[in-house]
């Protein structure tokens, strides 16, 4: 593992557990260089992956200070799966719950979309994400059965990501995504505690293997108050 990284993972891992608390400043870049024997360079890499992250936020002038995480934040710049994400929520009560689970043939829809043939065996799977008491995401998703052999449900409230790269051994390399505000469905309404809220925020993902085969389409559908999505954005 790259130097940077290492740097990135142990501070990271800091801020999770508390001992970096919310809004309290980091050492100073020469601190850190003596404390990890690493370049400028490469702690300004740790602390951009950092930043990138959510994890930190650089004030000019003032330094690197540690982000209160009350929010949830997604960002657009990297594949996460949700068990990653939820990783970083220090003090939320957080539950997956499989709402359903079934085996079915691909969709007209959905073969053209994915460039599959007809008939296609897929795995549709609805998760409902319970941040806090309160149902506030909807996951509904489309695996190829022959690309992700042997999914259960057990799996699926787990996560799926970590059970497709380290027990199937497979490299997921990149997605298409796009981010819509949608009506909200007869679904949306009976899996997720909307309260007056008739839009909801939709990112939708076409995800593919290293060897460019798409292995799923998901719409996770997002409660509008509740979210907060990012990029890190260079010239």
């Amino acid at each position: 593992m790259a130097k940077y990284r290492q740097i990135y993972e142990q501070l990271a891992e800091k801020m999770r557990s508390g001992a970096l608390p919310a809004e309290s400043k980091l050492p100073s870049e020469t601190e850190l260089m003596h404390a990890f024997e690493a370049s400028r360079g490469t702690v300004r890499k740790a602390l951009d992956l950092l930043q990138e992250h959510g994890y930190v936020r650089k004030h000019h002038g003032k330094g690197v200070f540690v982000l209160r995480r009350d929010q949830i934040e997604f960002q657009f710049n990297g594949i996460v799966s949700f068990s990653e994400v939820y990783a970083s929520m220090l003090g939320r009560s957080i539950q997956t719950t499989v709402a359903s689970f079934e085996e079915i043939e691909a969709p007209p829809w959905l073969a053209e979309r994915m460039n599959l043939e007809p008939g296609t065996e897929m795995y549709r799977i609805e998760r409902v994400r319970n941040f806090d008491g309160e149902n506030v995401i909807l996951d509904v998703n489309y695996f190829v059965k022959d690309l992700v052999p042997g999914l259960t449900e057990a799996v699926a409230a787990h996560s799926i990501y970590h059970y497709i790269e380290h027990e199937l051994g497979l490299q997921i390399s990149y997605a298409k995504r796009k981010i819509a505000a949608e009506d909200v469905t007869a679904l949306d309404r009976v899996r997720l505690d909307l309260h007056d809220y008739e839009y909801v925020i939709v990112i939708t993902n076409d995800t593919f293997l290293y060897e460019g085969r798409q292995f799923e389409y998901t719409e996770s559908r997002h409660r509008l108050d509740k979210f907060q999505f990012s990029d890190v954005a260079r010239r």
